[in-house]
């Protein structure tokens, strides 16, 4: 059997929905499981779902993106300094779920941190990316490697071109051309009246609005079937008056 290949979007903090994917998705010893970043910030097991993370790395092939968010928790991992922007943004939370973690835990998770991408390509000219990037080279030709944490430029495009499936005609994106596909995350499909994956010419928005009452979701590469999480605010109504509506 061929390796499938599974990728999923944002997480935010949202343990239960993440456990319930996996469920859904059933990796076994052969699959690999890619996610596209901002694993924390949101719902509060952020820590907690940085430690099922580093528990299925040692079960899958697994290969972890860095998000605008993820950067942040690192920044604080590394240097104890939490950026005044993250705690606006849901960084307090985060704090929170650590507040029982040891030094010894907090270090564990920082070298997990250390082993993240800020972009991916498979053999099949696929790229997986946090959010975006702006080079007409690519993300390896980034000038500043935080735009493929932020960006949101490459969405806006193929949003206009999302008719077109034909990536080498004159008139295509020179962006969108690089790649057989692309996958991203950061910018909730829920801004766009959907709470599905949107496929707009070459590229797969995954973010499906954990933060903002929406489900989490993974799709297999291959294939495009996708499996997602309950609504986040059936898995946590605890926080109802928390999320984003």
């Amino acid at each position: 059997m061929a390796q499938e290949t599974f990728v999923i979007g944002d997480i935010h903090g949202a343990l239960k929905a993440l456990h319930q994917i996996i469920k859904y998705i059933k990796p076994d010893e052969k699959s690999r499981l890619i996610f596209l970043g901002d694993y924390v910030d949101g719902l509060p097991e952020s820590a907690q779902t940085i430690d099922y993370l580093i528990e299925l790395d040692t079960r899958f092939s697994c290969i972890f993106l860095k998000g605008n968010h993820d950067v942040w928790l690192q920044e604080w991992l590394e240097t104890g300094h939490a950026d005044p922007t993250w705690l606006n943004n849901d960084g307090q939370s985060t704090l929170r779920s650590y507040g029982s973690y040891s030094e010894d835990e907090k270090k564990r998770h920082r070298d997990f941190f250390r082993k993240f991408q800020s972009f991916y390509v498979d053999n099949q000219q696929n790229l997986f990316v946090h959010a975006g990037f702006t080079s007409q080279q690519g993300p390896a030709k980034e000038l500043h490697e935080d735009y493929l944490f932020n960006d949101r430029t490459l969405l806006e495009t193929a949003l206009i071109f999302k008719d077109l499936k034909q990536v080498n005609t004159d008139n295509f994106p020179v962006r969108l051309c690089l790649f057989k596909e692309i996958f991203i995350g950061h910018t909730p499909t829920l801004k766009f009246g959907s709470q599905e994956p949107i496929h707009a010419a070459n590229l797969w928005d995954m973010d499906t609005g954990v933060k903002k009452n929406g489900k989490l979701t993974a799709m297999n590469v291959d294939t495009k079937e996708f499996w997602q999480s309950d609504l986040i605010i059936d898995l946590y109504p605890e926080e109802a008056e928390k999320i984003y509506f």
